[in-house]
């Protein structure tokens, strides 16, 4: 299944994106996508819903985020060789781990601010996991099944606040709208290989970032068993598994983002993004 969320922010509703592509609402069979629909019972009750009951969604509305109320938003650093070379730093030897807040989240097409006192915000695009059972301590073998669905995540960074201002990096990571999530939430059984999905980003209609989650240093079921020794991973949390090279800070010169730019980007069988880059202003 493909799954989404439709409305004006705050007010979404859940749908179902059918075999044409297009959008059933589901708000008749569930009331929002959140952790109790992820649960593995509630999918494969959904998995019988036929899309042809259910309403098309008229015109094209907002898409919001692909879930409500992300839990925990882990995200994993320098989980691709090549970004961590031209990121100046060694492949590491266990999976790195940050965080980024979620309230950072926004839909796939919202606007991306530039925050205050910011002169480095920067792009990437990745594949996130999201959570659908409780995960503590498990075994690679068992990780994918506590699995309920992947999307992309385009994990924007503040570089300046991220490596140059001391501490973690939650902090180059969290501003509002640096967490775009979606447009869809897609069950496992929709992707014939996780580990083999071409992905891109591009700035202003220049090709950036081209990649695939074949080069991932650690994979999905590696990240999952990994984290799960340090975190219980709860339905609804979500992990960001790393992003290919070709993000500002790599370039030489480095280019960052500006008010104006556009950035577009997307990965095999998720879909794609597309925002607008905006300043800071005070409300």
């Amino acid at each position: 299944m493909k799954l989404a969320r439709y409305g004006r922010a705050g007010k979404e509703k859940p749908a179902l994106v059918d075999r044409a592509g297009k959008l059933r609402d589901l708000s008749e069979v569930i009331e929002d996508i959140d952790a109790d629909t992820l649960a593995p019972r509630a999918l494969a009750r959904l998995a019988k819903v036929k899309p042809e009951s259910l309403p098309a969604v008229r015109g094209a509305p907002r898409i919001g985020p692909c879930l409500r109320r992300v839990g925990n938003f882990i995200a994993v650093g320098l989980n691709y060789a090549d970004h961590a070379a031209e990121s100046g730093m060694p492949v590491p030897k266990e999976p790195v781990l940050f965080t980024k807040a979620p309230n950072c989240v926004v839909g796939p097409n919202d606007d991306v601010v530039i925050p205050k006192g910011s002169i480095k915000t920067d792009w990437e695009v990745e594949l996130a996991i999201v959570i659908g059972s409780r995960a503590s301590y498990v075994s690679e073998d068992k990780a994918l099944a506590h699995i309920a669905g992947y999307c992309i995540c385009n994990d924007v960074s503040e570089r300046e606040f991220q490596l140059e201002r001391s501490g973690q990096w939650v902090k180059g990571k969290s501003a509002p709208t640096f967490g775009p999530l979606g447009p869809w939430l897609v069950t496992p059984d929709e992707i014939e290989n996780v580990q083999a999905l071409n992905m891109w980003l591009d700035v202003s209609g220049e090709r950036m970032q081209t990649g695939s989650t074949a080069t991932m240093v650690f994979g999905v079921k590696t990240l999952v068993s990994y984290i799960s020794q340090f975190i219980a991973l709860e339905p609804g949390d979500v992990i960001t598994t790393g992003t290919p090279p070709g993000v500002g800070s790599g370039k030489k010169p480095p280019r960052f983002l500006k008010a104006g730019d556009t950035m577009s980007l997307g990965i095999d069988g998720l879909g794609q993004q597309a925002q607008r880059v905006i300043a800071w202003k005070a409300d």
